[in-house]
């Protein structure tokens, strides 16, 4: 109705047509058996309507199919078969198996339905209305008319709900929804439906959180006994002492140099840091330390970089690094802005400063500090070591 357009839907009359109680669907098709002089229990009548969903002509031509299968004499079990349909003691099967947490009798319900050439698209879809109709009546309790079933059939929901939790049958109810949709599209129908079915009996294991919570601080439930196994002939006994793997992982590990830790700076933290990054051979990162304001606060590294910074290499994972090898607590935070202290001199060794006198006097060096009579050579690098 909302794609009629609003100049025409306003000459029109509308009734909204609603689905007939489950109730009222039986009471109807018990007045027309009567009436034609068919013999039918109150769980024909109530196959018939669930066929229907609230539909009486679809109610009606159920009934006629029936009529014509059984003759005047309606049976629900026959009705179930002529219909597709599957009652609670099929559908019980999965339950119980839940309840047991029994992952072969699943395989079994399969295999049952595959030797009777049963659906199991459509065995999936009255699994997932019996789930509802369990989880309905455990939540609203009694008799309810949320549930398309007759009196002996919620008597015995009841009874079946009362098993599981509130938790868990809204658990099964969702995957069963998933299986039926992944049944739609599967080329492998009994293959998703076994793996379906045993998914359920995993979920049941599931502990809730309020409980995995609770039982944190509780003692360490004991393992339960297990039947001793037969003793081993005496020639397939294990050889006493650590086996050959465990050996050798010992013999590595003896070995191994422990990693040398920088012990934490007594001086400067700029300087520290500066050197920890030269020492991991993260050298971009320690020339932008070498330009940046750095102070120790509250547990944290602060640095200032120049804005001329901003776009060069400035990794917080590289900084946490270097501070993790100087054991300082691996928090930084890196901001752009003024710097107000001077650049870090940093000891020069012979070979730096030989390294230095040849840069400098390098042609194209000379010209470019003649271009530029302001600059500032702060860092040499000898490419061929980096």
């Amino acid at each position: 109705s909302h794609k009629i357009p609003t100049t025409i839907a306003s000459r029109c009359q509308q009734f909204s047509f609603r689905s007939v109680d489950f109730p009222e669907l039986v009471a109807r098709m018990r007045w027309i058996c009567e009436q034609e002089g068919i013999q039918a229990d109150d769980e024909s009548l109530a196959v018939l309507a669930q066929a229907g969903e609230g539909s009486v002509r679809d109610s009606l031509s159920a009934l006629d199919q029936a009529i014509a299968c059984c003759g005047s004499r309606l049976s629900a079990s026959e009705l179930r078969g002529l219909l597709g349909r599957f009652g609670i003691e099929s559908l019980r099967q999965v339950t119980d198996a839940l309840a047991a947490g029994d992952g072969s009798g699943m395989l079994a319900v399969v295999q049952e339905l595959e030797s009777n050439g049963h659906n199991l698209q459509h065995f999936c879809r009255e699994l997932a209305r019996y789930f509802r109709n369990l989880l309905v009546m455990k939540v609203a309790g009694g008799e309810s008319r949320l549930i398309s079933a007759s009196a002996a059939e919620q008597e015995s929901l009841r009874a079946i709900a009362a098993r599981f939790s509130e938790e868990d049958l809204t658990r099964y109810l969702q995957l069963t929804l998933d299986l039926f949709r992944d049944l739609q599209f599967s080329l492998q129908p009994r293959l998703h439906m076994e793996l379906g079915l045993l998914k359920l009996v995993h979920a049941g294991r599931l502990v809730a959180i309020e409980e995995a919570l609770a039982n944190l601080g509780a003692a360490p439930a004991q393992p339960q006994a297990r039947p001793a196994s037969p003793p081993a002939p005496p020639a397939a006994q294990r050889p006493s002492g650590p086996s050959p793997f465990q050996r050798d992982t010992a013999r590595k590990t003896a070995a191994a140099p422990a990693p040398a830790r920088t012990p934490a700076p007594q001086g400067d933290i700029k300087a520290a840091l500066h050197g920890a990054l030269v020492s991991l051979g993260m050298m971009f990162a320690a020339d932008n330390v070498e330009k940046s304001d750095v102070r120790e606060e509250g547990g944290e590294v602060l640095i200032t970089a120049p804005e001329s910074a901003r776009m060069l290499t400035m990794s917080e994972a590289d900084l946490r690094k270097a501070l993790q090898s100087l054991g300082k607590p691996p928090r930084v935070k890196i901001t752009f802005g003024e710097v107000t202290s001077a650049p870090l001199a940093v000891p020069k060794s012979g070979a730096e400063d030989d390294l230095e006198q040849r840069a400098l006097s390098d042609p194209s060096v000379r010209r470019f500090r003649e271009l530029f009579p302001d600059a500032q050579v702060r860092t040499i690098r000898n490419l061929k070591q980096d």
